[in-house]
């Protein structure tokens, strides 16, 4: 079963085993407005956490996407380089970023769970 978390920075990240998908929020791909262009990792590439990962322009900003935790990249979404409007169109779904393989667990804990990213959202409004 996969489980969801969130980065104060607008980030996802949806945890298979050790793989994860990583992508920015409904919220921030609203946030942005109408997403022009997608900078994704190479595969290969090794990511920190909360550092650069990714990078995502729109009409309105370019704004930097950062690793919610440190691994290791195994692919960037091809997808995204044709149609970085689907970004906007499905954010958690096939709007996503990058997969990798976590390299430390325990780097999850410090993540938001739903309840507490709703309301990171609300106080934000």
């Amino acid at each position: 079963m996969s489980t969801i978390h969130y980065t104060k920075s607008h980030e996802w990240i949806r945890v298979d085993g050790d793989t994860a998908t990583v992508g920015i929020t409904a919220h921030a791909a609203e946030a942005l407005g109408d997403v022009v262009y997608v900078e994704v990792p190479a595969a290969g590439k090794a990511l920190s956490k909360g550092k650069e990962a990714a990078v995502v322009e729109s009409v309105k900003a370019a704004s930097e996407v950062y690793a919610p935790v440190s691994g290791t990249v195994t692919e960037g979404n091809p997808a995204l380089a044709d149609d970085p409007a689907l970004v906007n169109k499905d954010a958690m779904g096939d709007g996503w970023f990058f997969k990798l393989t976590v390299s430390d667990q325990s780097e999850l804990a410090d993540l938001l769970d739903q309840a507490a990213y709703d309301a990171l959202v609300a106080e934000s409004h």
